[in-house]
C-alpha cells in the first residue's frame, strides 16, 4: 500500500478533526480516537467542566502517566524504568491547579 497521506475525519467529545492517516495507520487512529475520547468525556464528567483545553490537558496527563506506570515491554535490565507513581501524582495534582488559575479568567468570559 502506499504510504501516501489519506485523510480520516474523527470526532472526540463531539468536535470534528481531520487527521492525516494511512491506510495501514487507520486503525491504529481510530484506537487511540477512542481512547482520547473516553479519558476526555471520562474527565469532563468527573470535573464536571467543559473548557476543552481543560479536559484534553487532563487527559493527556492521564494517558502519559498510564503509560510511563506500565512496565516496559522488553526492558533492557541494566536500566531501570520504574516510576514513582506517588510524585507523579503528586506532580499532575500540582499542573491541574496550575491550569485552573491560568483558565479561571477564561471561565468567566465563557459565561
Amino acid at each position: 500500500m502506499s504510504a501516501e497521506p489519506n485523510f480520516l475525519d474523527v470526532m472526540i467529545m463531539g468536535r470534528e478533526y481531520r487527521v492525516a492517516c494511512t491506510p495501514e495507520e487507520r486503525e491504529a487512529l481510530l484506537a487511540a480516537v477512542d481512547l482520547v475520547d473516553g479519558k476526555m468525556r471520562e474527565i469532563a464528567q468527573r470535573t464536571r467542566t467543559t473548557i476543552a483545553e481543560r479536559v484534553a490537558v487532563m487527559a493527556a496527563l492521564n494517558i502519559a502517566h498510564e503509560h510511563l506506570s506500565r512496565p516496559p515491554v522488553a526492558a533492557v535490565p541494566e536500566i531501570d524504568y520504574a516510576v514513582d507513581t506517588s510524585d507523579a501524582k503528586r506532580r499532575i495534582d500540582d499542573m491541574g491547579a496550575r491550569i485552573d488559575a491560568v483558565l479561571a479568567p477564561q471561565q468567566q468570559l465563557d459565561l
